[in-house]
C-alpha cells in the first residue's frame, strides 16, 4: 500500500483492512504507521558483496552491472515494491529520502565510485543515482508506458551506458 498510495495516503486501519486483521494487532506488532513504515522498508540486502562483485569484474562493463543490480531490483516483486515505496514517499518525507541516499548513495554507488580511484566519486555517484531513482520514479510512480513496457534488457544496456560514462569518463570542469 505504501508503494502504491505513499505513506501519507496510508493510513493503519487500511493496511489492517487489506491484511484481513483488526488494527490494534498493526498497532502491537509494529507500533506506529512510521514504526510500520520502517519496517516494511528495510532491506536487509548485501551491497558490500555487490559492490565488490561489481568492481571485481573490471571497468569494461561497470555501467551495466550497476544498472542490471538497479533495475533487477526495481522490477524483482517485494523488493521493487519497498523501493517504490521508499521513491513515491521520499519527496514529501525527509526519513525516506534519507533512506533512499543512504541506500544507493552511501552503501551502493559511492563505494563503486571509490573503489575506481576517480576523481569526484561522490558527484559521480549522485549522477548515477539521479538517473536510477528517475527511472524508479518515471516507470513505477508517474508510469510512462514506454519505460514499463521495456525489456529489462534494454534498460539495463541504455542506462548501463549511461552510467559507465558517468562512472569513468572524465568529468568537465
Amino acid at each position: 500500500m505504501f508503494a502504491t498510495h505513499g505513506f501519507a495516503a496510508v493510513s493503519v486501519r487500511a493496511i489492517a483492512t487489506e491484511a484481513g486483521v483488526d488494527p490494534s494487532l498493526v498497532h502491537h506488532f509494529f507500533g506506529t504507521k512510521r514504526e510500520l513504515f520502517d519496517a516494511v522498508t528495510a532491506m536487509p540486502l548485501d551491497d558490500d558483496e555487490a559492490v565488490a562483485g561489481m568492481l571485481e569484474a573490471g571497468l569494461d562493463g561497470l555501467g551495466e552491472r550497476v544498472a542490471r543490480h538497479v533495475v533487477g531490483q526495481l522490477r524483482a516483486g517485494d523488493t521493487g515494491r519497498t523501493l517504490v515505496a521508499l521513491v513515491r514517499t521520499a519527496s514529501s518525507d525527509p526519513r525516506a529520502a534519507e533512506q533512499l541516499r543512504e541506500r544507493y548513495t552511501r552503501d551502493l554507488l559511492e563505494p563503486v565510485a571509490r573503489g575506481l580511484e576517480v576523481d569526484q566519486p561522490e558527484l559521480r555517484a549522485a549522477l548515477c543515482c539521479s538517473q536510477l531513482l528517475g527511472l524508479a520514479l518515471t516507470e513505477h510512480i508517474i508510469g510512462l508506458a514506454p519505460l514499463r513496457e521495456a525489456r529489462t534488457e534494454t534498460l539495463i544496456a541504455v542506462y548501463g551506458a549511461t552510467l559507465q560514462r558517468y562512472l569513468t569518463a572524465p568529468l568537465p570542469g
